[in-house]
């Protein structure tokens, strides 16, 4: 997003805060955050991808509900209010392909009319024939979603796909490529779905109307970069009586502004001197590479929490809260509080879905394994998967697995090490001396591995890291 589209969304936003009847609230609600799913989709040189990404998100979205059975008995009447909202929009885009009244469409490509209404008659028919089902089908839900993010997280399946749509589309194949399939937020979506999803098999959501449901998937704010949000929150918020006063403005203009700052100011004034896969090789300093790696650390810090920000600012206007995402996290004095305070709905979504449910199936196997070995795999594996969210590539999971490793050092350091520390640490002057050097450290290790994450040939990480340390 940029600021001209900030704006647009701020303007959005309040108007939906005015509103005081909250069905109304959430039909508007649903229908900027439409027209920001088509509106905002990632251009994309393969034809009419740019409308069917966003049509496919709405169908994944609308169906996950109805497989998931979040209703006792469908309220036709609201469903079919909510269903309407979306379909309208995306009729209103089929039909601007013959009239061209909003210039901003053209850059969609709109398809041909009966490929979509075809697509969505289908559609409906399974949405109906899935009202037979008895039981919830989570696990379908999440290993289709499984499927979708390891194609668009892999960029040899990302290439092997774009090759397909360009054949389909009867494009030249020979300029495929990773980069042309790119889902605006589906990493998010995803998470979002398959914890409902988890959560409506445990047995512990259900009620949840159609339009709170994809609402709370696609909710334009939150859409691209988070926060991730839990489902039963967000259905609280949504429906809590709300108007936009002076005092809930300030309050959401205050972290808009602080977002920006963060964005535009400092993360893109870093971004001139951060290290990256063009400059590394370039520096020959150890001490200016140590400076660019610094840039790096800090840039994708503001860059992040700035737009998390400037996402919880927008949701303010409307009456909702969503949750924190970072807390100082570079001033924490060890691995486990960083994480605890990084991306924080993203780690308590691995915690929640990967961490405990493993670390309860190696403890209670017929052979427990070691404590440490326990550690060390849960560990090891929650990280390695969080670095595969970001990109099914071996610089991510090298990334994951430096900080898995990170963590059961920690781990084991605290337990042996630390009470000894403490009963070192009885002044004042020495509780502040281990902080900061517990805190410097800390934040050497995570920046050591920003190189992982940032540059993407293992090879040409290896040799920053040995100039990093004044080697080769």
């Amino acid at each position: 997003m940029n600021l001209i589209d900030i704006l647009i969304l701020g303007i959005a936003a309040c108007l939906i805060g005015f509103i005081k009847h909250p069905i109304w609230r959430k039909y508007l609600t649903l229908a900027v955050s439409t027209l920001f799913l088509f509106l905002f989709q990632p251009a994309s040189p393969i034809r009419h991808l740019v409308f069917w990404l966003p049509l496919g998100t709405l169908t994944i979205t609308t169906l996950s509900w109805f497989f998931l059975k979040f209703f006792k008995e469908v309220n036709l009447k609201q469903t079919f209010g909510t269903l309407v909202i979306p379909l309208l929009i995306v009729l209103i885009f089929l039909a601007d392909r013959y009239l061209g009244f909003i210039p901003k469409i053209d850059i969609i490509q709109i398809p041909q009319f009966y490929g979509p209404i075809i697509f969505i008659l289908v559609l409906s028919l399974i949405a109906f024939l899935s009202l037979r089902l008895k039981q919830s089908r989570s696990t379908l839900v999440i290993s289709i979603l499984i499927i979708i993010l390891i194609f668009l997280k892999s960029p040899l399946l990302s290439n092997y796909l774009s090759l397909v749509l360009r054949g389909f589309n009867g494009q030249a194949t020979a300029n495929a490529s990773a980069l042309d399939f790119r889902w605006l937020g589906f990493s998010y979506i995803a998470f979002r779905i398959i914890h409902a999803a988890r959560e409506r098999q445990l047995g512990k959501l259900q009620g949840i109307s159609l339009a709170d449901y994809i609402n709370y998937v696609i909710f334009f704010p939150s859409l691209a970069a988070g926060p991730i949000d839990k489902l039963d929150h967000f259905t609280r918020e949504v429906n809590q009586p709300f108007t936009l006063t002076w005092d809930a403005f300030g309050d959401g203009a205050n972290r808009i502004i602080l977002g920006i700052f963060k964005k535009f100011i400092l993360a893109d004034g870093l971004a001139l001197m951060a290290i990256n896969n063009s400059n590394s090789l370039q520096i020959h300093s150890t001490g200016w590479l140590w400076f660019a790696l610094y840039a790096y650390s800090l840039q994708i810090y503001f860059d992040f929490s700035g737009y998390t920000d400037v996402a919880i600012g927008l949701a303010l206007w409307m009456g909702i809260r969503l949750p924190e995402n970072f807390s100082t996290p570079y001033l924490k004095p060890n691995l486990t509080q960083f994480w605890n305070n990084w991306h924080m709905t993203l780690t308590q979504w691995f915690r929640s879905y990967v961490f405990n449910p493993l670390t309860r199936f190696l403890r209670s196997r017929g052979k427990p394994l070691p404590v440490y070995l326990v550690i060390l795999t849960t560990q090891l594996v929650t990280m390695v998967l969080i670095g595969l969210w970001h990109g099914i590539t071996i610089n991510f999971i090298l990334w994951g697995a430096w900080h898995g490793i990170g963590l059961f050092i920690h781990n084991r350091w605290s337990n042996r090490i630390n009470p000894r520390l403490q009963d070192w640490a009885t002044t004042a002057t020495r509780q502040r001396l281990l902080a900061i050097s517990s805190g410097f450290l800390t934040f050497n290790y995570v920046t050591l591995g920003w190189t992982f994450f940032t540059l993407n040939n293992p090879q040409l990480t290896w040799q920053v890291l040995q100039r990093l340390v004044g080697v080769g």
